[in-house]
């Protein structure tokens, strides 16, 4: 027994009665570590010796930030000022401006309903009381069965107007009066309502009810600037429908809808807007800068927020400040974002 065990290589005992050679095997689960395992032999006993891992490595500590300038934190909070005034521009135009032009016509529906039933639905510019109609005012309701369109049409065609549907001209008659009609209304943002008018077909069937019933119009056809309107036949009245051309948010251009009245033509009402006297942000593709003022206190408002936010960071901490600050400032930034939307052209 002494003598195998002399003779044994460093790391490996005998003993005399067995011998055991050393092999190397994959157990299940082991991550593709080799074991060794022992077999036995007359005469000897093999034992592998066991490996020695490596030192671990001392974490490395954390290098501490420099404190920010003044320039560097008014640039941060410029940055960030930013940053949510876009997000909040975003969201408005894409997502909320869609759930806006929803609530609204819920809303117009039921009123536009409740004054037909009560036979005091306007007829003209005014109200039966002989009171000039407000922006945003029900006066009709359109339907187009072929795109879908089922929309209530308010009075006014600035950009505040139509973020609630399609709206109408001031300077033109109500559809089915004698004369002209003109209804415009946007093409993606809020609902877009007239997308699609330009894949109307000649034929195509439009019905418009309003204070003195429905009235059914024909397409005539579809126009671009440059293309010449059909010929109008005094005493007739026909619908125009108007809408931005380009891609979504790009608008290069009006498309219009020509249609006739194919039903009974009605007396027209009194109207104290002329194409003279029309309000620049009622016309095509314009802006609305008449609420520049909101625009202004919303900025404020979030400056204000900016503020507070910054001092309650050094005072509070980042957890407790972020806590209370962001639905602060994602509130401030839709206000602001939705006064930017007023700024863009109307049939966008």
């Amino acid at each position: 027994m002494t003598e195998a065990v002399r003779q044994a290589p460093a790391g490996v005992i005998h003993t005399p009665h067995h011998e055991t050679t050393e092999h190397a095997v994959k157990p299940a689960g082991s991550g593709g570590v080799r074991l060794p395992f022992l077999t036995r032999r007359a005469g000897t006993v093999a034992v592998a010796a066991p490996r020695q891992r490596p030192p671990r490595r001392r974490p490395r500590q954390a290098v501490p930030l420099a404190p920010l300038s003044r320039g560097q934190v008014l640039l941060q909070g410029s940055l960030t000022m930013f940053a949510v005034v876009l997000f909040g521009f975003l969201i408005n135009l894409t997502v909320l401006s869609q759930l806006q032009h929803v609530v609204s016509q819920q809303q117009l529906r039921a009123q536009l309903g409740e004054q037909l039933a009560a036979g005091s639905a306007p007829v003209s510019e005014g109200t039966f009381d002989n009171v000039l109609l407000s922006d945003g005012d029900p006066v009709a309701r359109l339907e187009i069965p072929s795109l879908g369109v089922d929309q209530i049409v308010v009075e006014g065609t600035s950009s505040a107007a139509l973020t609630k549907g399609p709206g109408h001209r001031r300077d033109t008659f109500l559809p089915g009066q004698a004369g002209v009609s003109v209804l415009m209304g946007r093409a993606t943002a809020y609902g877009g309502p007239f997308g699609r008018i330009q894949e109307l077909p000649p034929g195509e069937t439009i019905s418009v009810i309003t204070g003195q019933g429905e009235h059914i119009f024909r397409v005539l056809g579809v126009r671009y600037a440059g293309d010449p309107s059909p010929a109008f036949k005094p005493g007739t009245s026909r619908l125009v429908l108007e809408t931005a051309r380009g891609g979504p948010y790009m608008p290069s251009g009006v498309v219009r809808v020509d249609a006739e009245l194919v039903s009974g033509v009605k007396a027209d009402g009194p109207r104290r807007t002329t194409f003279a006297t029309l309000n620049p942000a009622d016309k095509e593709l314009a802006s609305d800068f008449g609420m520049v003022w909101a625009l202004v206190f919303a900025c404020q408002f979030l400056l204000l927020a900016e503020v507070a936010c910054v001092w309650s960071l050094r005072r509070f901490g980042r957890a407790k400040t972020w806590v209370v600050f962001v639905p602060v400032l994602l509130l401030s930034g839709l206000l602001v974002a939705d006064q930017l939307t007023r700024l863009l052209p109307n049939l966008m």
